[in-house]
């Protein structure tokens, strides 16, 4: 039998192919070590970059009082509440029948799991919710489409304000008109395909058909993003940086951005010092600090909210039971 023949760039494009195929089963399957390596990696870069400033780090720490702090973890959980109504309103509108206790429960595994990834609380948000309600949530694929409207409104709202990041980094001023032009054609085709339906996928972008189930999303996302705009704002004056609301989105921008890579808990440090260092690099690591720890505290809130919701929930049923079969005796 004669060797099949196979051009030379075939070959090539093949073992580039095989080559990224192999990255991304290396990156599933070493996710919990990248993770922990870039979280070093990034710790130790800001531990190098404060070098000699720990006292003015730590005195922008011990500046900020306890009633701010307070009121920023309630800002916090007033935009993790808003963001899961928005999940509970693209999930509704793609048929599914969850509970919006349930949902809320699901959703709060997720903000756990985003501390360390955002990649990471999304899979264990869907997960959550599958595992607790099989039979009146939506199937997988369904669900990881119904995440596509939030993050396309909140991607629409970094590009239009994306000009706030060129100062501080050094942009070319018409870097924002590309991105702008990117999501909003990305956008467009997310609704052209929410028209599309007989997939599992498409019935995930069911909220965009409808004009009062996409501005339902769109008000609830609204209300996540100030609410963490608004915290940024005031965490920054509390430690001294005089920050302008639109040096507090770009640092809300730089802190998504790099959620995506795998720097952990290091996220809002490396955020703020990056995108307002210039003004002081020890006050905006200890407001990135303060970002990051008000940040958990308040998903910590609302995962012991869950865990307390699902405790009284079984202990009701249980006691319900025992009443039930004491009627029987």
């Amino acid at each position: 039998m004669w060797a099949r023949y196979e051009p030379p760039d075939s070959v090539a494009s093949m073992g580039s192919v095989s080559a990224l195929a192999g990255l991304r089963e290396f990156g599933r399957s070493r996710r919990t070590l990248i993770t922990v390596l870039g979280s070093l990696a990034t710790a130790a870069v800001l531990a190098f970059v404060l070098a000699g400033r720990r006292h003015e780090f730590a005195t922008a720490l011990s500046d900020v009082a306890a009633w701010l702090l307070a009121l920023t973890v309630l800002l916090q959980i007033v935009a993790l509440l808003a963001r899961s109504e928005a999940w509970h309103l693209s999930i509704q509108a793609a048929g599914g029948t969850v509970d919006r206790r349930v949902l809320y429960r699901a959703s709060s595994m997720g903000v756990l799991g985003s501390v360390l990834n955002a990649q990471l609380g999304v899979a264990a948000r869907i997960a959550a919710l599958r595992r607790s309600s099989p039979a009146v949530s939506p199937q997988v694929p369904t669900l990881i489409a119904a995440e596509f409207p939030i993050l396309a409104v909140e991607a629409t709202l970094a590009a239009l304000t994306s000009f706030t990041m060129v100062g501080p980094l050094g942009l070319p001023w018409w870097l924002p008109l590309i991105c702008l032009a990117v999501i909003g054609t990305a956008s467009a085709g997310l609704r052209h395909l929410a028209l599309g339906k007989g997939r599992e996928l498409w019935k995930g972008l069911a909220v965009l058909r409808s004009l009062r189930g996409g501005t339902g999303v769109v008000a609830f996302v609204l209300v996540a993003v100030f609410a963490q705009i608004f915290r940024n704002w005031l965490l920054l004056h509390a430690v001294g940086v005089n920050a302008s609301f639109f040096d507090a989105i770009a640092v809300l921008i730089g802190l998504v951005t790099l959620g995506q890579l795998p720097v952990g808990p290091s996220v809002g440090a490396a955020a703020a010092v990056l995108i307002l260092g210039s003004d002081g690099v020890a006050a905006a690591a200890a407001a990135g600090v303060l970002m990051t720890v008000t940040g958990t505290i308040g998903g910590l809130c609302f995962a012991g909210w869950a865990g307390a919701d699902q405790l009284w929930l079984r202990s009701r049923g249980a006691t319900a039971g025992t009443l039930i079969r004491r009627r029987h005796l």
